[in-house]
């Protein structure tokens, strides 16, 4: 397991757990990042967004929103 900001792009990943509070955890639940989704990391910068693909959409997450999300 490790955080999404460390994922170098073209992997696919499971989403494990939100390291966060009940507003960051709301965020991401309502963007499609639950528990349990698979998704693929499609560009990842050290210090700006990362970019994802969830279900049939394409999402930005800032760097610090990334280090809180654990991946497998």
């Amino acid at each position: 397991m490790m955080a999404l900001s460390m994922v170098n792009a073209g992997k696919e990943v499971t989403l494990i757990d939100i390291d966060g509070g009940r507003g960051v955890r709301s965020k991401l639940y309502s963007m499609g990042l639950v528990p349990g989704v698979k998704f693929t990391v499609l560009n990842r910068n050290n210090a700006g967004p990362i970019m994802v693909g969830v279900r049939d959409s394409r999402l930005a997450i800032g760097f610090g929103m990334a280090q809180k999300i654990i991946v497998e």
